[in-house]
């Protein structure tokens, strides 16, 4: 039903030439972004309507300045200091309407409502904040202050080499103190997740979960107003369904296309792909906190027991390359040499026997109902897990769940075994390690492994200690060697990050991280 009225809803807004229509494959699951981890919604908030102190480029390859125009660091590296740009605005919306610019009480508010327990804000999270806590920041920071209106001096307790790049990410947002001052003053902080202010490139205007998101371009954006006057996010689920509305000029961007319509649209003359490899990694989490999944020896049979050629060639139809760890292969610290999971259902078999499972056991499989860029298609991905975990006589039920309530509760660690995907977001190889597997992530929810070891642990904390970078590599190759031989996850793929486009579209590239940045694409008549 839903589907079928969308182009009624668009009609209007599609009819203006400066209007840019995406057609995105989720809803998300808010616009307040720090308390959630799904990539659907920072390509929602974070990218559309907010902005960091640093934003990671990339093409270059390296931090640069965003809201703060220069930092430094003490010699000891315990202290940050950020200069802001003067000027900044916040937007003006139907909601809100500022009275002053952006400046360090904001940036204050935007972290400290994350790591103070006793912050008036802090509990409106009802979840948490599920990167800062991953990130141990609570334990890293040991206060923000403000030296001067326009400046901001963060103190760590510890030197960490990845806390500028982490500050990059979508989590690490700023947010108005005014504007929240004003809701809680009104009782009514819970707004915040609805009616979001911030100083991006995008205004929301309005939101209709699993139809549509409508944005105006912020005339006030401190980088230029946008090349397009208004932005639409078409949330369209089915990617064959996403094909379509492109070619009938419904949408002038598709993203998260299946691998046979890149194809498809390679042939096509009024249609472009764009395509970079992926800084992610497909796998499937096991949880080691629920029995048998706790030895790991089954987790080892699971990883054995699994055909991935056959995989890889079904669902990425050779849009990804395999994975054996962590990492994809653009990793700085990639260990090139990790040994893999060879196909081996006799030695899988073995290892059941040697757990005291020779009958097999019975497990469940998590998975999403519409494809993505890291799980192209679900329903035939958890077909093939299933029959081959069948084969050694694992008996596994697949369970197609709702994206945000596979989140949630996943999070809570309620899966077996669980179809997911893991974007970095700044470039740096610890925010593979420390979201999916610190000790303090199993708390926060992000650790789909749910596994915790004072070693692994170590090494992770060793890596962000450390300041060189060949120091950091060997520890983050010992860190992967153990996620390894404990085979906490089925690695799957490292894909292709793909959109596709109409040839009316100009300015645009696909992130290697999965942000989305429309400021600077512009649509030809």
């Amino acid at each position: 039903m839903r589907i079928a009225a969308l182009p009624l809803l668009l009609a209007p807004l599609l009819s203006q030439a400066a209007t840019l229509s995406v057609c995105t494959e989720a809803s998300p699951d808010g616009f307040d972004v720090v308390q959630y981890n799904s990539l659907t919604t920072t390509n929602a908030s974070a990218d559309m309507l907010m902005n960091r102190l640093v934003d990671y480029d990339a093409t270059a390859g390296q931090l640069v300045p965003s809201l703060a125009e220069r930092w430094e660091v003490s010699a000891d590296g315990l202290s940050w200091t950020f200069q802001l740009r003067p000027g900044v605005k916040f937007q003006r919306t139907a909601w809100f309407t500022p009275s002053r610019e952006l400046n360090a009480d904001d940036v204050l508010f935007s972290f400290q409502r994350m790591l103070d327990p006793a912050h008036p804000w802090h509990k409106v999270a009802a979840s948490g904040y599920p990167h800062a806590q991953s990130m141990q920041w609570p334990a890293l920071i040991e206060r923000i202050e403000a030296p001067t209106p326009l400046s901001v001096r963060f103190v760590l307790k510890r030197p960490d080499a990845t806390f500028l790049a982490t500050l990059s990410m979508g989590f690490a947002s700023i947010y108005s103190a005014e504007y929240a001052a004003k809701l809680l003053a009104d009782g009514t902080p819970e707004k915040l997740n609805a009616q979001p202010v911030g100083t991006g490139p995008f205004v929301l205007k309005r939101f209709q979960k699993d139809a549509v998101i409508r944005y105006a371009a912020n005339p006030d954006y401190f980088a230029g107003k946008p090349a397009v006057d208004g932005l639409v996010f078409a949330i369209t689920p089915d990617a064959s369904v996403r094909l379509q509305r492109l070619r009938r000029g419904e949408c002038q961007i598709a993203l998260s296309p299946k691998p046979q319509d890149v194809q498809a649209a390679r042939a096509e003359s009024r249609l472009a792909v764009n395509e970079t490899p992926a800084f992610m990694t497909a796998f499937v989490a096991l949880n080691s906190q629920h029995p048998p999944l706790d030895k790991p020896q089954v987790r080892q049979a699971i990883n054995l027991a699994f055909d991935k050629a056959s995989y890889l060639k079904a669902v990425f139809e050779g849009s990804a390359t395999p994975a054996s760890g962590p990492y994809p292969p653009n990793t700085w610290s990639y260990a090139k040499d990790l040994p893999g999971y060879a196909h081996d259902p006799a030695r899988a078999r073995a290892l059941l026997a040697e757990a005291g499972l020779a009958d097999g056991f019975k497990t469940t499989i998590w998975t999403r109902p519409s494809g993505s860029l890291l799980n192209p298609n679900p329903s035939l991905g958890a077909q093939l897990l299933q029959a081959d975990l069948a084969k050694v006589g694992i008996q596994a039920e697949i369970r197609v769940i709702e994206w945000g309530e596979l989140i949630r509760r996943a999070k809570a660690g309620e899966h077996d075994l669980l179809f997911m995907g893991w974007a970095g977001d700044n470039g740096d190889p610890d925010n593979f390690l420390t979201p999916q597997f610190a000790c303090a992530s199993v708390q926060s929810g992000l650790n789909f492994a749910r596994y915790c070891d004072p070693q692994l642990d170590q090494l992770i904390s060793q890596g962000k200690a450390a300041s060189a970078q060949a120091q950091r590599s060997e520890l983050y190759r010992q860190a992967q060697t153990l996620i390894q031989q404990q085979a906490l996850w089925l690695p799957l793929a490292h894909p292709t990050a793909f959109a596709l486009h109409s040839d009316r579209v100009s300015g645009y590239q696909v992130s290697p991280f999965g942000r989305q940045d429309f400021a600077k694409v512009r649509l030809a008549p």
